[in-house]
């Protein structure tokens, strides 16, 4: 199972700020006015070799009536009750408050493992202070400074030691993983179930009714991969919190265990922001892609325009990695079942295809040369060799002397011709250039 670190505390202790600093990405805004972290941010982050992903949660906010710190909360239980390890933090600045103390009773109920931070610890006379959160009954106490990164080595250090081994490399390695993964309702599990032919999954009109990470080995037809998805019911008390932001939490699980995944979206319905942002988590994990509209029976006043309509929509917001199959499906009449799985298979051969040194010198630098990178303060860019590297999805280093000067729309431009040479279709990639 992978692993899942969630930010947790009242607003305004700077979660935002240690969740860029963790991912090293500029993605959750920071402002001094508390409750600005609404939406949820997903990133990957790794230490001492041990790859995680981390959530960043909104301000707890005990008691509140406001319905946006009503759904906080919300996300936050979400968020304890499904990650492996939780980040309490606290503000050593202002010292023990009652929602500090109302976190931490939260904490203590739920029985997961979690870490005290208390962060912005700036100067040795801050360091010192922040015993006084020993008094919330914890076993051990992280002063950091997010913005200058202080004590975020030690605390990691500790994070990783409680952290597990994915055990995506425990399975068959030339067996396809395949995750179905979506927004809930959209048909996963009666996707799973017509593949199998067994009520294998549970299907109820209520949302959220899957829950945990499993493998479904399917060998038949001629076909041999593992189906990753998300099975068992929750009682029906429990299924009260945020769906959409559960629903990114078991896709975390799912697509960090998978090499191709299936993303399901709902014809009768636009493909929305949650959407792109499962499909985001997949792309950003160097996962494999197939779009499947499903529900395309229930669609009305179609015409013969109607599906390359859907299709732009799609493409128009999946930008700039549009080279994704898209297919229509129906699981109600099994409609292009199989060719999902077909679809699936050709993309996970894409995410495995090596090319060697001399094919890609020889294709690649000719095009590269009669269209070089623009020219920088007077200085020419020439680019000298190219090869793929060792990793299992598609990256390739472009060596030349000032790869400084590379700009984003020239690696587009370069990933594009490589893609127009051979088939990567459904599989995001990486290009890289490196000093010679």
């Amino acid at each position: 199972m992978t692993n899942i670190i969630a930010l947790v505390g009242r607003p305004n202790v700077g979660k935002s700020t240690l969740f860029n600093r963790l991912t090293k990405r500029r993605m959750a805004i920071v402002d001094p006015t508390s409750g600005v972290t609404r939406d949820r941010h997903y990133g990957k982050s790794d230490w001492n070799g041990m790859e995680f992903s981390v959530i960043d949660t909104g301000g707890y906010v005990a008691g509140s009536e406001d319905v946006f710190e009503q759904q906080i909360r919300d996300q936050v239980e979400i968020a304890i009750e499904e990650a492996n390890v939780i980040l309490f933090m606290v503000d050593v600045m202002e010292g023990v408050t009652p929602m500090d103390e109302e976190v931490a009773d939260m904490l203590r109920r739920s029985d997961k493992k979690y870490f005290l931070v208390a962060n912005k610890a700036d100067n040795s006379k801050l360091i010192n202070q922040a015993s006084v959160f020993y008094a919330l009954g914890t076993e051990a106490v992280f002063p950091v400074s997010s913005i200058t990164g202080s004590g975020t080595g030690e605390l990691l250090d500790e994070v990783v030691k409680v952290l597990k081994r994915s055990p995506d490399e425990t399975t068959e390695e030339n067996i396809p993983r395949f995750a179905v993964i979506g927004r809930p309702n959209v048909g996963k599990s009666s996707f799973i179930n017509v593949l199998l032919g067994t009520e294998r999954n549970i299907v109820t009109p209520i949302p959220g009714t899957t829950r945990d990470t499993i493998h479904s080995r399917y060998n038949r037809f001629g076909f041999d991969f593992y189906l990753v998805d998300t099975a068992g019911l929750r009682k029906k008390g429990k299924v009260r919190e945020n769906i959409e932001f559960y629903s990114v939490m078991r896709s975390v699980r799912a697509i960090e265990l998978a090499d191709v995944c299936l993303l399901m979206v709902d014809a009768t319905l636009p493909f929305e922001s949650q959407d792109l942002n499962i499909f985001g988590l997949a792309a950003r994990n160097n996962k494999g892609v197939v779009i499947l509209v499903n529900k395309w029976d229930l669609v009305e006043n179609k015409d013969a325009h109607s599906g390359k309509r859907f299709v732009g929509h799609i493409r128009e917001r999946i930008a700039p990695l549009t080279d994704i199959p898209i297919l229509f499906t129906s699981v109600l009449t099994k409609q292009r079942m199989f060719k999902a799985i077909e679809t699936a298979v050709e993309v996970f051969h894409n995410r495995q295809q090596r090319i060697s040194t001399s094919k890609l010198n020889q294709v690649m630098l000719p095009i590269l040369e009669k269209h070089p990178p623009p020219a920088t303060k007077g200085k020419y860019i020439k680019i000298k060799y190219v090869t793929q590297l060792p990793v299992r999805y598609p990256s390739f280093a472009f060596f030349c002397n000032l790869p400084q000067y590379i700009k984003e729309p020239y690696m587009r431009f370069v990933e594009n011709q490589i893609r127009a040479n051979w088939n990567f279709s459904g599989v995001p990639m990486k290009v890289y250039f490196r000093k010679k």
